[in-house]
C-alpha cells in the first residue's frame, strides 16, 4: 500500500530533543528511517507512518524511554506494555480505562489521566503538572493517541471522537489533527487537553486476550497511527438514525459518514443488516403505538410504513409471534 507523508517532521525533532536531553544521537535511528538532515529542516516537512513508526521504536529503545524524554524520569522498555496488561481483563471498557488512568500514575506524576461520565458523554483528560517544555505537544498527543489507539485495540472496534481539545494554541502543522482525532472537530487554546465520545462506549466488553496482546505490544506503536474501520456502536446509531425518520442505504451512510459499501460490511461484521434494523425500528414505533394509543390499527400500520393492514398484521406476526390486536389488549407475557 502506497504510504502518504502526512505526519509532521516537527514531531521527528520533538524526539531529537530527547537524544540531545539524554547526550546521545539519533543519527542511527534517522538513518533507518530514511529522514534525511534537508527533510528534518523543513519547516513544513512531513514523513509517513511507516517512518514515524520506525524512528519512533528506535528512540524508544535507543533511549530505554517510552516516554521519549517528556518525563523528570525515563519510562523503561515495556512500561506501556505493562500499562495495557493491567487492564487486559477488565469486564467494560469503561474499567479499563479507569484502571489505565490509575496506574499511569504509578509510572509518573507529570500528568495525570482523569475519566468522567455527564449526561451520555465521556469524557478523558490529562492534566499537566509540570512545565513539558519544547516537548509538550508531541507528549500530549502521543499520550492521548496511545489511550485511544488501545481503547480501540481492547474493543476491536473505531471509537468517533466527538470532540478533541488541546491546552495550547494551532500549530503550523494543525492540519494533521483532524487525521489523527476523528471525527468530531479539535478545538486549540482549551482549558485543558481530552477528549469526548458516547459513553455507551465504556460499557463495552474487551475482546482481546493475553495472546493476543503479545502479538499487539510486537508493533504497538501503530494504535497511535492507524485507525479502525470497525465501530461496535454502528447497529444502535443506526436505530437512532431510522428512528428519528425513514432512511435508504445511501442517506444513512451519508448520515453515519460511511460508504454505502462499508455500512453494509460492517452490520455483517456485526451479525445484523439494514433491514433487519429498519424492521426492529417499525415494531418498536408498532408497539409503543398499540400500548400508548387508541389509533385504529389501519392508521398504526401506515404510521410505520406498511400500505395495508393486513400486510402490517402479517409482519408484527413474524416479529413477535402475536397479531396487533395481542398487544393493544394487554398481552402480559410480552416483554416491555
Amino acid at each position: 500500500m502506497e504510504q502518504v507523508a502526512a505526519t509532521p517532521v516537527a514531531f521527528v525533532r520533538a524526539m531529537i530533543l530527547a537524544y540531545e536531553k539524554y547526550g546521545k544521537t539519533p543519527d542511527a535511528a534517522l538513518r533507518q528511517a530514511q529522514i534525511t538532515p534537508e527533510l528534518l529542516a523543513m519547516p513544513d516537512g512531513r514523513i509517513t507512518a511507516m517512518q514515524m513508526e520506525t524512528v519512533s521504536a528506535l528512540a524508544m529503545q535507543e533511549l530505554d524511554d517510552e516516554a521519549l524524554g517528556w518525563f523528570s524520569r525515563p519510562l523503561p522498555w515495556g512500561s506501556y506494555g505493562m500499562l495495557c496488561r493491567a487492564s487486559l481483563t477488565s469486564p467494560t471498557l469503561g474499567l479499563a480505562l479507569k484502571r489505565w488512568c490509575r496506574h499511569h500514575r504509578l509510572l509518573t506524576d507529570d500528568l495525570a489521566h482523569g475519566l468522567s461520565v455527564n449526561g451520555g458523554v465521556a469524557e478523558l483528560v490529562i492534566e499537566e503538572r509540570r512545565d513539558l517544555g519544547a516537548m509538550r505537544e508531541f507528549c500530549l498527543i502521543t499520550s492521548l493517541r496511545f489511550v485511544v489507539g488501545y481503547a480501540c485495540w481492547l474493543i476491536d472496534s473505531r471509537i468517533d471522537l466527538a470532540e478533541t481539545a488541546f491546552a495550547f494554541a494551532a500549530p503550523p502543522h494543525a492540519d494533521v489533527y483532524p487525521l489523527l482525532f476523528s471525527p468530531g472537530p479539535v478545538r486549540f487554546g482549551a482549558e485543558r487537553t481530552g477528549i469526548r465520545f458516547d459513553a455507551r462506549y465504556l460499557d463495552l466488553a474487551p475482546r482481546r486476550d493475553e495472546q493476543s496482546m503479545t502479538a499487539m505490544l510486537k508493533r504497538a506503536l501503530p494504535l497511535t497511527v492507524l485507525k479502525y474501520r470497525r465501530d461496535r456502536l454502528l447497529a444502535e446509531r443506526a436505530r437512532e438514525c431510522l428512528r428519528r425518520s425513514p432512511h435508504s442505504a445511501a442517506s444513512l451512510a451519508g448520515e453515519l459518514n460511511l460508504s454505502v459499501r462499508s455500512l453494509y460490511r460492517q452490520f455483517q461484521e456485526e451479525g445484523t443488516s439494514l433491514q433487519a434494523l429498519k424492521d426492529e425500528v417499525r415494531r418498536d414505533k408498532a408497539l409503543d403505538l398499540l400500548r400508548r394509543t387508541g389509533k385504529p390499527i389501519k392508521q398504526i400500520a401506515r404510521e410505520v410504513g406498511f400500505r395495508n393492514e393486513k400486510s402490517f398484521a402479517r409482519a408484527f406476526r413474524i416479529w413477535t409471534g402475536l397479531v396487533p390486536s395481542a398487544c393493544r389488549s394487554g398481552f402480559p407475557f410480552f416483554p416491555r
